[in-house]
């Protein structure tokens, strides 16, 4: 599932150690890669001509410090608004997966600063990565995915099962948030594989032949989502995050998510650990 995909380059060094992480499972490492770095439109010659200097020794620094089969890399220079040429390479590439660096800036303060990461969230269908400035980037040992009832939720536990087909020693977390309860209930094996939501997908966890754990929990659900990714030292996380938007507002942005009131976009902000979107492309 994971056959392409875009690194945006931002110069951002916990980026790197992301990819770096991501490089070292089985279902990444036969992957094609993408290093993107993006020159905005600049007012004089020279000063274009030093922005894609800089650029170009950005992607050879990335080729030097991320080991990477030179057969499974390619690199994209190219001059435009950062937002949109993101965008328009995840298409051409038809990339499974877009790996972007985030500041986590709140609701409106994103736009004021023209931020790339939430741009590309509000309109790529692509999953997603995630990896905020201020975080610390650790192998993949604990993974949670936020469980209901939506089908993006059931693919973004697919996309989970996916990036670790093959890695041992990796422990599941399953996540169902219930405003009508007040307190955290870890479930028995059998309780999880009996309950109406977790149960198909402890189903999954198991047949893969990963460890799963089920909460059960009450409460806000962006707010209990990310204590619980903290609480348990989640090293990723992955949340559905679907499209509202009928197809002839494709093209607009989401109001909910321009003004940080999903769940998606709380997540995106507050969680302490890389957060995968999982949007499909419909």
């Amino acid at each position: 599932m994971f056959r392409k995909i875009l690194y945006t380059d931002s110069g951002a060094s916990h980026i790197q150690e992301m990819l770096k992480v991501l490089l070292e499972l089985p279902s990444i490492k036969q992957a094609n890669i993408t290093i993107l770095h993006a020159v905005p439109p600049q007012v004089s010659a020279e000063g274009f001509a030093a922005k894609w200097e800089e650029g170009s020794k950005s992607i050879n620094q990335i080729l030097k410090d991320v080991v990477i089969d030179p057969s499974k890399v390619s690199t994209v220079l190219r001059q435009g608004d950062p937002k949109q040429v993101v965008c328009d390479v995840a298409e051409e590439i038809h990339a499974d997966l877009i790996i972007i660096g985030s500041r986590g800036l709140k609701r409106l303060e994103a736009i004021l600063e023209n931020s790339v990461s939430q741009y590309v969230f509000q309109l790529s269908t692509r999953p997603m990565l995630l990896v905020k400035d201020d975080i610390y980037i650790k192998k993949i040992k604990k993974v949670m995915v936020a469980i209901d009832k939506s089908p993006a939720s059931l693919y973004a536990l697919d996309l989970a099962l996916n990036l670790l087909r093959g890695q041992t020693g990796v422990e599941i977390y399953l996540v169902r948030v219930n405003p009508d309860l007040k307190a955290d209930i870890v479930l028995s094996r059998s309780e999880m594989e009996e309950n109406p939501i977790l149960g198909p997908a402890f189903s999954k966890v198991k047949q893969m032949g990963f460890t799963g754990k089920a909460i059960v929990t009450g409460g806000r659900p962006g707010e209990q989502i990310c204590k619980l990714a903290e609480d348990n030292q989640i090293d990723l996380l992955f949340l559905g995050s679907p499209d509202r938007r009928p197809s002839i507002a494709k093209s607009l942005p989401d109001l909910d998510r321009l003004l940080g009131t999903s769940l998606s976009d709380y997540v995106r902000v507050n969680a302490l650990c890389p957060v995968l979107l999982a949007r499909q492309e419909g």
